[in-house]
């Protein structure tokens, strides 16, 4: 006899299907869109994007050849055709269908013999019911909620005129987003447990700045999600999500080679090179040459035939590229050619997550295999706590090293001399770490360079010195006589020979 508790896996159902809904980040992460024939709410303070994620959402099944339906109790046929020229867009073909008619809101129009609540909200559920049952859309957004809940006037009727829609709905096989501002009590979750699935777009205000937003997806029966908030974007031309980055996301990983710098001493250094599929973590304080052994890198990168992507949050364009012209490592030809793309990145107008698609977007549909992030301490800035910006630092620097990239990440230290401090610990993310320190010799101030971390080859030891010259980097003898280098204040004993000069004169 079966066990009538056992559930049986041999015909497992099948999965609903999607309706996409034209914002391809939104649609990655719901694993290829919302479930089609259900009901799902979009909650969002005013502002923070609902009404347009509603139109693309019917303009994406206008484009797929499906009949498409905007209901409105809260703007105007007028409004939202303003609001589509904003971003560009036409109306034509999606039927929109006001509820609430101009002659509705005259004063004349009011009854007293009647609740308003008992007559309006009514007559509002058979005209909506009506236009579903003459058009046969496939799509509708309903917007909004904020009004039914004002007709209802009280929690009890507005729950039950929404389970009636739902049951409507069920029978009408449309897919169906309710938009609603979030005026209801704190607290209140009815309309969650009602509908199959729940998005809520976030808006916050900084200090300085640009607005930021996110969305997250709370609810959705039936479908693996990606969780978390996923920054938002609202400009000119809709919506873009941007996921979340997840690095255990993309299984496998690349084969590590060991890859010039385009410095022999410095690839000694490192104990061969910098190796593929690792990211290494240039620090020192400002002015040392942390950008100019990135850009030799790169340089030698693009020599291999290789694609690089740098994003520059410190300096401007102009800058980085008259000092690398400077030191014979023009970047202008391979800009012109496209093998290399940098990107100014201002941590005012982008979020984090949208900084991270441009990373994905380099490696994944440019081909970078190089990825240069200078620097870290600009990248802080554009996030809204340091314990998400070591989160997110981790999950996109797993993502680069699955992908085979080669990762450079540059840091900035406070203090020339002596004691320094950095804005983060990021040392332990790092697979390989290269201090850059300024020291006192002979009267001058002197540089000096060593690998103190590397996870993947057997690096040298060595404190050597390090100069930026006409030829671009070089990378001088282990400073053996040296003792305290890493202080900025050394003693000197013995007869090292010093770059750009002879024997070097005692130090204190």
């Amino acid at each position: 006899m079966n066990n009538p508790m056992h559930l049986s896996l041999r015909n497992p159902p099948q999965q609903s299907p999607r309706a996409r809904t034209g914002i391809e980040g939104l649609d990655n992460i719901l694993g290829g869109g919302l479930p089609s024939n259900q009901l799902h709410l979009i909650e969002g303070t005013p502002g923070s994007g609902k009404t347009t994620l509603g139109m693309q959402f019917l303009l994406e099944g206008l484009a797929s050849g499906e009949k498409v339906l905007y209901i409105t109790l809260s703007e105007s046929a007028s409004e939202l055709h303003v609001i589509a020229a904003s971003h560009g867009w036409s109306l034509e073909g999606v039927h929109l269908f006001q509820l609430i008619s101009d002659d509705g809101l005259k004063p004349d129009a009011e009854q007293s013999i009647l609740h308003p609540a008992e007559i309006e909200l009514g007559e509002t559920s058979r005209g909506l019911m009506r236009v579903i049952q003459e058009q046969k859309p496939t799509r509708v957004v309903f917007d909004s909620l904020s009004e039914m809940r004002m007709l209802a006037q009280n929690s009890l009727r507005y729950r039950r005129q929404i389970l009636a829609l739902k049951h409507f709905f069920a029978t009408c096989k449309c897919t169906v987003l309710l938009l609603d501002d979030k005026t209801s009590e704190a607290g209140d979750l009815q309309l969650h447990s009602i509908v199959h699935g729940v998005i809520t777009l976030e808006q916050h205000l900084q200090e300085y700045g640009i607005e930021r937003r996110r969305l997250r997806v709370l609810k959705m029966r039936g479908v693996k999600f990606a969780g978390g908030a996923h920054d938002l974007r609202l400009d000119t031309g809709g919506i873009s999500v941007f996921a979340r980055p997840v690095g255990n996301e993309h299984l496998g990983a690349a084969v590590s080679v060991q890859l010039t710098s385009g410095c022999p001493a410095l690839d000694a250094l490192l104990g061969g090179g910098l190796s593929s599929g690792t990211n290494t973590m240039f620090t020192g304080p400002s002015g040392i040459g942390k950008t100019t052994t990135a850009v030799s890198c790169v340089n030698a990168a693009l020599r291999r035939g290789e694609k690089a992507a740098y994003f520059l949050f410190d300096e401007s364009l102009a800058t980085l590229l008259s000092r690398s012209a400077a030191l014979d490592m023009d970047l202008r030809p391979a800009i012109n050619s496209g093998q290399i793309k940098i990107h100014p990145i201002d941590p005012a107008e982008l979020s984090p997550g949208e900084f991270a698609h441009l990373v994905r977007q380099a490696t994944i549909a440019d081909g970078a295999s190089v990825v240069v992030i200078d620097s870290l301490n600009g990248y802080l800035q554009a996030m809204p706590g340091r314990q998400f910006l070591l989160l997110q630092m981790h999950e996109l620097l797993a993502f680069l090293n699955i992908q085979g990239a080669t990762t450079i990440l540059i840091l900035g230290e406070h203090g020339l001399i002596g004691e320094v401090r950095t804005d983060v610990d990021l040392s332990y993310l790092s697979d390989a770490i290269v201090a850059f320190k300024f020291f006192e010799a002979r009267g001058e101030l002197r540089k000096a360079v060593s690998v103190v971390k590397s996870r993947t080859a057997d690096h040298e030891l060595a404190i050597r010195e390090f100069r930026l010259g006409p030829g671009g980097l070089e990378v001088g003898l282990a400073l053996q006589d040296f003792e305290g280098v890493l202080s900025g204040l050394p003693s000197y004993r013995g007869s090292t020979p010093l770059l750009g000069g002879n024997t070097a004169a005692k130090v204190a």
